[in-house]
């Protein structure tokens, strides 16, 4: 069984890996993206990953492991394997004000689209994904929403270690939220 964390880029992706890392489960990372001021407790990503349409074979590596996937490599999972997938979801208006800060403090460009467009686009993408996931019988999927593994960390920790069903350290995993970290906030999410 491989254990994937994915969503959308900067939607919690790294602090879910933080978490099962933490509480002991075997991560797949390589170390390549360190730290920075976005994420100051690293990413936790696998270089492999982001190639997963060219060679999907890499997978295998993460057998027994938790590996990060963006949601947009999903469907490049080979089908003669099991996953569980932890898919993180936050409001996409957060998504894409965190993205836009990001391309902004690396001094790069991103999709010339306004930020409406984004996630609208964004919003497409995600329903995609979930209908895909729904129809993958090699598949089991928990879904986390973000703000609530904010606002009430305790209940979405157990629902995640439910999932998991290993007997991960339920206290070093709560130690890894910490609300101070998130930076974008949007009129609706504002708490």
């Amino acid at each position: 069984m491989i254990t994937v964390v994915s969503g959308v880029p900067r939607s919690g992706t790294s602090l879910m890996m933080q978490m099962v890392a933490a509480g002991g489960m075997e991560i797949l990372t390589d170390g390549l993206r360190g730290a920075d001021e976005r994420n100051p407790r690293g990413y936790f990503e696998w270089e492999p990953a982001k190639h997963l349409l060219q060679e999907p074979g890499r997978i295998a590596e993460a057998e027994g492991r938790a590996v990060k996937v963006i949601s947009s490599l999903l469907m490049s999972l080979p089908r003669d394997r099991s996953y569980q997938v932890l898919f993180m979801h936050r409001p996409l208006a957060e998504v894409v004000a965190s993205q836009a800060e990001m391309i902004r403090r690396r001094g790069t460009q991103g999709a010339a689209l306004t930020p409406a467009a984004l996630e609208a686009a964004l919003e497409g993408h995600v329903r995609q994904v979930m209908a895909w996931l729904e129809r993958q019988p090699h598949m089991r999927v928990c879904h986390v929403h973000y703000h609530r593994l904010l606002q009430e960390p305790q209940a979405e920790t157990d629902s995640i270690l439910a999932f998991l069903d290993e007997p991960l350290n339920r206290a070093a995993m709560l130690a890894q939220i910490d609300p101070s970290l998130r930076r974008q906030r949007h009129e609706s999410t504002a708490k």
